[in-house]
């Protein structure tokens, strides 16, 4: 960072990242290793970011330009080890297994130019504008083949079987896109902030690289088109009694063209462009009422849909309006905590508690794909001594014993079943900490 002159400041941002993933994942569940997915990722990211930072006695800008380059490989499958195969897909292989992959790789680079304006029209309003230009430039190559696996600890090392189309898709696309913001800032009172503004978001577009399996993706689903978002939101922000709480709401309105949905069908997902819209209201309360207490309340409703979702890519049945997935209508969270000085040091004692409606985990929103609503509540009580040093806590997650699902997977055209995961169980601990 450096100061050019009075008020106006230039800052540079640079970074560098090289990253490894694998990942096996037993999908089966069953008591013999009959099917793992495979997930490798060799990815390396660079950007830079030049900015430009000024103030004046009524304005406050930036400006700056953004580089951004990734360039991903990845390796996704399926390993199924010897003689598991005929009894998932009657294929006669017994011997010695086999991996089912896709490959692909995908260079990315995107420019950006933008700016940012907040200028006071008054002691009491101040209007937010910002706008940003991006070239987003995309080099994609993407194949399937089957292979004789060797061990489970390799990706696609063994012998090649056969292809599992008839040729690698290679494709590029270069976009031109923008974003923006439009927002008016009230000071109602000394201690309430009301707010309301207009924005642009974009996402952009890309290509999926589905596993093989189930039933075929067309090569026309590959490639996607980028996300529009228009939001309109306004709100509140307050400080209530003396300083001791603070009163927080807002309501949106997010209308989508071209809504980047995922959708599992078979082994593997695709993400398919279809509009959608989501409304809905949050409200977060913050209080210090007495010495030693925090309490804080949050609840949100939410409306969404996406728009005519097929059942699955190429289905001859007529697309329908569905739920996002992981979209509850309504969540809720509280939390207490009470401290009070004891043992030469600080004693607390927590309960929070967090609620949430049924939702779904499949965007064609089958009932088999749902997940009930649940409640989820947990206890702490945590000592700190004088200096800060120790530190001892008692604990009980999840005190209901709720079953909760976090994700799911529809393998109903793979294996009529769904593979689905579940927060923990009740469970106590016991921690001690000492910092250095």
């Amino acid at each position: 960072m450096w100061d050019l002159a009075n008020e106006l400041t230039f800052v540079s941002v640079t970074d560098y990242k090289d990253f490894e993933k694998k990942m096996f994942l037993d999908v089966d569940a069953g008591p013999v290793n009959q099917l793992v997915n495979y997930q490798g990722v060799d990815a390396t990211t660079f950007t830079q970011e030049f900015r430009l930072n000024a103030e004046t006695e009524r304005s406050r800008w930036v400006a700056g330009f953004y580089y951004l380059n990734i360039d991903n490989y990845s390796d996704n499958g399926l390993k199924a080890p010897a003689n598991s195969l005929p009894a998932l897909f009657g294929f006669g292989l017994t011997d010695p297994g086999v991996d089912i992959g896709v490959f692909a790789d995908m260079e990315t680079d995107s420019y950006s130019l933008f700016g940012q304006l907040e200028y006071d029209l008054s002691d009491d309003f101040i209007l937010i504008t910002g706008l940003r230009f991006i070239r987003e430039e995309k080099d994609f190559f993407m194949d399937q083949a089957f292979f004789l696996s060797t061990g489970t600890g390799e990706f696609n090392n063994g012998q090649f079987l056969f292809p599992a189309r008839p040729a690698a898709f290679v494709d590029d696309t270069s976009d031109d896109l923008w974003a923006g913001k439009v927002q008016l800032d009230w000071h109602a009172t000394d201690n309430t902030l009301v707010y309301a503004g207009v924005n642009r978001g974009i996402k952009a577009g890309s290509f999926n690289a589905p596993i093989p399996g189930g039933l075929p993706f067309p090569d026309s689903v590959i490639p996607y088109d980028e996300e529009v978002l228009t939001s309109f939101e306004g709100g509140f922000k307050s400080t209530i009694m003396d300083g001791r709480g603070r009163l927080n709401g807002a309501a949106f309105y997010y209308d989508y063209d071209d809504y980047q949905a995922f959708l599992f069908t078979g082994v593997s997902g695709v993400v398919v462009n279809a509009d959608a819209e989501t409304m809905g209201v949050e409200l977060e309360l913050q209080l210090s009422p007495g010495e030693g207490w925090d309490i804080l309340l949050s609840g949100a409703w939410l409306d969404a849909t996406v728009k005519d979702v097929p059942y699955r890519i190429g289905s001859p049945l007529p697309p329908q309006d569905r739920n996002p997935t992981y979209s509850p209508e309504f969540q809720a969270a509280a939390l207490v905590r009470y401290e009070w000085d004891a043992l030469g040091g600080t004693m607390a004692a927590q309960g929070d508690a967090s609620y949430s409606d049924e939702f779904y985990y499949n965007l064609r929103n089958f009932d088999a794909d749902k997940f009930d609503s649940y409640v989820l509540a947990n206890l702490r009580l945590s000592w700190l001594s004088a200096n800060a040093d120790w530190e001892t806590s008692l604990m009980v997650r999840n005190v209901t014993d709720e079953r909760a699902g976090t994700i799911g997977f529809d393998l109903a055209t793979l294996c009529g079943c769904n593979e689905v995961a579940y927060r923990e169980p009740r469970w106590y601990g016991v921690s001690v900490r000492y910092n250095f």
